[in-house]
């Protein structure tokens, strides 16, 4: 039997509850999942001084002033990131894997005005990835100016 469905229809309904989940995040639930993650700058295995962010912030165990300001600054971004529902789930259900590198487009060192990011195939080697976003950098370097 059919379902009465079709794949565009799953794809757009994971999309709408992917933004959904993330539209109005709650501060307080920002905050718990917060604690447990690693700070990106100070997180280093090899010399043992990765950090949580409660154990940057809160070292006694007491929230401070300075975790309550990441805490709202980390919920404001959120709140202003954009939609990107619909591309994470068409990308999901391709088999796609975002690439770490961009290329920004700006018009003579003005603000940027555009921004182009990449998905790759899982098998697809970095060297590879790397050569395929700077090749296309150069093209369009040809017309417009990339940061």
């Amino acid at each position: 039997m059919d379902a009465p469905y079709t794949d565009a229809d799953l794809r757009a309904e994971a999309a709408r509850l992917h933004a959904q989940s993330s539209a109005e995040p709650d501060e307080g639930l920002v905050g718990e999942l917060m604690e447990r993650g690693y700070v990106p700058s100070v997180e280093t295995s090899e010399d043992g001084s990765a950090r949580t962010w409660a154990e940057l912030l809160e070292p006694d165990g007491e929230e401070t002033p300075e975790y309550a300001d990441a805490q709202s600054a980390v919920t404001e971004l959120i709140k202003g990131a954009a939609d990107v529902s619909a591309w994470a789930v068409q990308l999901g259900a391709d088999g796609l894997q975002p690439g770490a590198r961009h290329i920004d487009i700006g018009w003579n060192n003005g603000p940027l005005m555009a921004r182009l990011h990449f998905a790759f195939a899982p098998d697809m080697p970095q060297e590879e990835r790397d050569q395929y976003v700077t090749d296309i950098a150069d093209a369009i370097a040809g017309t417009v100016p990339v940061r």
